[in-house]
Parts: C-alpha cells; sequence; structure tokens
C-alpha cells in the first residue's frame, strides 16, 4: 500500500514509519508540520529508503494537503498528527481544538474529496485509520472494568475533548458520507524518542541530571503503559486488516501507579548507572496534583487482540530498562531538546 503518516515525526508517529519500512513493503509518506515535540533524528534512520517520502506539511493547510492526496495517491491514511500532552492543554487549550479537531476535519475533507473520484475497487480497498487515545473515555474508578470499544466517551480535559471531537468526526464521515474510516484506541506508550516533558522521560532526565523527580499527588493515579514499538506493530496491522466503522482498543495489559513507575525507573537507573551517592528513589517529590487529574486509564484489549493476531511483547520492566538504555545512549538528543523548550513549568508529570 501507499500510506500517508500524518505525525509522522512524532513519537507514535515515528514508530509507525519505522515499522513500516523495517517490516512491511508498503510505501510511505510522512507528513509533519516539525511543531515543538516533533523530530526529524526519530526518522533518519529509515530516510533512505527508496519506499520513504516526507514533506513539511500542517493538516490545517487544506492546499498543501490537496497536493498531497494529488502527488502521492494514497491508498491508506494514518492520522497520528495532534496536540497530546495534558499540562499543555489546561494552559493553552486553542492549539489543542486547532490541530485536533478542525486539522481532522481538514484532513477529512481532503480525503473524502480525493476517495469520491476513485474507481470502486481502490474506493472499497481504501482506509483512514484515526489514532487515538483511552482518554477520551474519563476516568476509571477502583474495581472499574477497564475500557474497551463499548465504554461511553467522558473526556476531562482540553486534550481529551479535543481527542473526542476528533474521534466523532471521523465517525461521522463513515456513517454520513460512506468514508472508509475507523478508529484506534490507545493507552500511554513509552520507549524511544519520547519527547522529554513526559513522565518517564522526564523522570529518567531528571534522575541523571540530579534534579527532583515530581510526582503529582500521591503517585497512586494509574496509567496502563504501552511500549511503543508494540503499538506501532499494532497500528500498522490494523490499517492492514481494519474494518470500516468499527473501533479497536490498543492496550498491553501493564497498568501501573505512577509513584511504581517512577520507582521502576529509579531501580533501573540504581543497575545501570548508579549514583555516586544514594539512590534515585531520593530525589522523588510529591507536588500538587493538577485539576482534573483522572485518577485510572486501562484498556482491554481483547477485540483488537483477536481481530490482529496480536499481543504487546514486552512486559512493563523490560520496556522501561530498554527504554532507560536508550536515553543513557543518546544524551545529545535530549540535552539539545531541554536546552531549546524546557522551562521546568508544569511539565511530564502525567
Amino acid at each position: 500500500m501507499r500510506i500517508l503518516v500524518t505525525g509522522g515525526c512524532g513519537f507514535i508517529g515515528s514508530a509507525v514509519v519505522r515499522h513500516i519500512i523495517y517490516n512491511t513493503k508498503h510505501q510511505v509518506l510522512n507528513i509533519d508540520a516539525l511543531m515543538y515535540s516533533a523530530s526529524l533524528e526519530s526518522v533518519v534512520e529509515v530516510s533512505h529508503s527508496k519506499r520513504y517520502q516526507f514533506q513539511i506539511v500542517n493538516i490545517l493547510n487544506k492546499p498543501l494537503l490537496e497536493n498531497v492526496f494529488e502527488q502521492f495517491r494514497p491508498e491508506a491514511i494514518m492520522h497520528l498528527a495532534a496536540e497530546s500532552h495534558v499540562d499543555r492543554s489546561i494552559d493553552s487549550p486553542e492549539i489543542f481544538i486547532q490541530t485536533n479537531i478542525v486539522g481532522t476535519y481538514t484532513l477529512l475533507s481532503v480525503a473524502f474529496q480525493y476517495w469520491k473520484n476513485l474507481s470502486k475497487d481502490e474506493k472499497d480497498k481504501f482506509r483512514f485509520h484515526h489514532i487515538s487515545t483511552d482518554e477520551v473515555f474519563g476516568a476509571l474508578h477502583p474495581g472499574d472494568k477497564p475500557f474497551n470499544e463499548q465504554t461511553p466517551y467522558d473526556p476531562r480535559s482540553p486534550y481529551s475533548a479535543s481527542k473526542a471531537g476528533s474521534d466523532h468526526l471521523v465517525r461521522s464521515w463513515y456513517h454520513t458520507y460512506g468514508l472508509p474510516t475507523f478508529v484506534t484506541n490507545t493507552t500511554n506508550n513509552y520507549g524511544y524518542w519520547h519527547f522529554p516533558e513526559k513522565l518517564i522521560p522526564l523522570t529518567i532526565i531528571n534522575a541523571l541530571e540530579e534534579k527532583t523527580i515530581p510526582v503529582y499527588g500521591k503517585g497512586e493515579n494509574v496509567r496502563d503503559w504501552l511500549f511503543v514499538e508494540d503499538h506501532a506493530e499494532a497500528l500498522v496491522k490494523a490499517v492492514e486488516q481494519g474494518k470500516p466503522g468499527d473501533t479497536y482498543a490498543i492496550g498491553a495489559r501493564q497498568p501501573r501507579t505512577n509513584l511504581q513507575v517512577v520507582q521502576t525507573i529509579c531501580s533501573t537507573l540504581d543497575e545501570l548507572k548508579p549514583r555516586k551517592k544514594g539512590k534515585y528513589g531520593h530525589l522523588i517529590e510529591f507536588v500538587t496534583d493538577r485539576p482534573g487529574h483522572d485518577f485510572r486509564y486501562e484498556i482491554d484489549p481483547t477485540y483488537a487482540e483477536k481481530n490482529f493476531q496480536w499481543q504487546a511483547k514486552h512486559n512493563f520492566e523490560k520496556g522501561v530498562y530498554k527504554t532507560v538504555q536508550w536515553y543513557l545512549e543518546h544524551r545529545d538528543w535530549w540535552q539539545k531538546i531541554r536546552k531549546m523548550t524546557y522551562d521546568g513549568k508544569r511539565l511530564g508529570l502525567n
């Protein structure tokens, strides 16, 4: 297939691009606006491939998108371009509305006009795969069953509300216009090339820099953690096999409290790069909880596992070990980002 990937220089998008080039015969056009959290370095290793192309395109720019469709003629779209940081959405919600809702509308509009002019066989094969989050479902309480494809929407932050809006738009283009769309919702990802403001990379980097490691509240909030390379594999299987109008919840069955996450990272660093004095866990500092902090996210991935013959390969401890190793080996990358963008305010506590 010729696959158009939006946001392919982002954390999850770049993992998808790498997986496609390394593990399939598909062609990829990666379009990305190269905003603050994007990194061209994350796709350098596949940039030599004859099956890979890249263009700087903002999904809000309709004429540029129309040109992309006309020139590349995609057979599938994997839509990952999004603003995704909850804390930033609390401080500056407008860009989340613009990118996640208006941008998705613009992409749907261009995709639909393109799809209408395809032959019947081409229409039947075409797929619009929208990648979303479990945060659209709101919060789980102790004892609640994990989210699944039938869970009602109940977003609690500007970020999750904007993603919920984009999910609804994608589904409406299927029901109203017949565009063959489907949605995948996933839980927290972690792994290589993760922007340094998010919980796991921020914890690793703060520890290495001998700075305090902030944890919201008492660290009791629970997330289900999925290694990004496992997620990329699932997403590619989804675009190959997903059914129009369907929804797939993708998770790893690896729930951990935020405090457990931080403690796992600290103990891994104690093994891989011991401090000169004391343990990394001594750097943990509990800070005031953020507004509207959802207590628990967890996904039941049974439906996706069955349909795609897929399961996450990495348990959390193994994934964290590989992630910590990667950040130890890529200091130049994250140190450069820290100098350019890190302001020490409301970043990465998840």
